[in-house]
């Protein structure tokens, strides 16, 4: 009697660990193909001008359905909020995001950053390269050279432009590093203009439309072509602490397959003629690298700092 009921209880015991590897296994498939996409959306923000730079990036499409095996959709977003929602809402899969982008969408959604963009460093007095690839660039302050804005202070009571307040080099860096040298963009009679491009930006100064400009450091040879005097009109009075590259960031329910495949997919169309040529013209980029959410961590500490400007 006791052999019998020490069956059933085995038995037993055996069906439910057979049920529960079953919905285990049904979990995943249900999570696998919600997660998996059949068509990736891929958006940028405008660093420039948008129309130009969706022109410029819309070829990645191609590259990237050959990559991936799925069609592709790339489209430019109206500014950083707007992307960050988007991947929330997953309208958006991958995001080209910059730091403190990435931080908003990772701290609201759980977005997940991939890959960190490769620049040639940029050296003073003329944004020329130095010939060697970092994961790292700097904001500035530009003024017109002629304009008798020498330092920091100076800039109270002036007409900034300055991109969305998500922007890392164009609204964060700059306006903390001005909190900490004792001007307060929100305080101190400064009327902030915002544009859409950091070579918007560069052309407002020089154009004599705003005393100064928040921008990222090379963001002058955005404009040669229209203004070839630029570089001896408009200087930088403040270059900031190093800023993490731009990021290639997914959707928080990505899975770690499809992560891994878009991660391979544009290293690969980075190091091609075509692709490198694709996302040189639109950010500058020369590679991507591994990267990780710490990696950031800088961006938080300037956030803290810009947080208190309305205080």
């Amino acid at each position: 009697m006791g052999k019998v009921k020490l069956s059933k209880r085995i038995f037993a015991l055996v069906s439910m660990a057979l049920c529960v590897t079953v919905l285990v296994a049904c979990g995943k498939s249900t999570v696998k193909g919600a997660s998996d996409p059949k068509e990736l959306k891929v958006q940028f923000v405008p660093s420039s001008n948008a129309t130009t730079i969706e022109a410029k990036a819309k070829p990645l499409e191609g590259l990237l359905k050959k990559e991936l095996g799925i069609p592709v959709k790339v489209s430019v977003s109206t500014d950083y909020n707007t992307i960050v929602e988007a991947m929330g809402s997953k309208k958006i899969d991958v995001g080209f995001l910059p730091p403190d982008a990435y931080v908003l969408a990772h701290k609201q959604y759980g977005a997940k950053v991939l890959l960190q963009a490769l620049r040639f460093g940029v050296k003073e007095p003329n944004d020329e390269s130095t010939g060697k690839m970092v994961d790292f660039y700097r904001s500035q302050i530009l003024v017109r050279k002629d304009s008798g804005i020498t330092k920091l202070s100076d800039l109270k009571g002036k007409k900034i432009a300055v991109q969305d307040t998500t922007s890392t080099a164009g609204w964060i860096f700059p306006a903390a590093s001005l909190y900490k040298e004792g001007v307060n963009i929100n305080k101190d009679n400064i009327k902030t203009v915002q544009v859409k491009g950091h070579d918007q930006g560069v052309l407002a100064v020089y154009n004599g439309n705003t005393d100064a400009a928040f921008v990222f450091q090379g963001a002058c040879k955005l404009v040669t072509k229209d203004a070839p005097d630029v570089m001896n009109k408009v200087v930088p009075i403040y270059t900031t602490a190093k800023i993490p590259n731009d990021t290639i960031t997914v959707r928080k329910d990505m899975s770690e397959k499809w992560q891994k495949k878009i991660k391979e997919a544009f290293k690969k169309i980075a190091k091609s003629k075509k692709g490198h040529e694709i996302i040189s013209s639109v950010y500058s980029h020369e590679g991507y690298a591994d990267s990780k959410d710490s990696n950031f961590n800088v961006i938080r500490e300037y956030d803290k700092t810009a947080e208190k400007l309305n205080k």
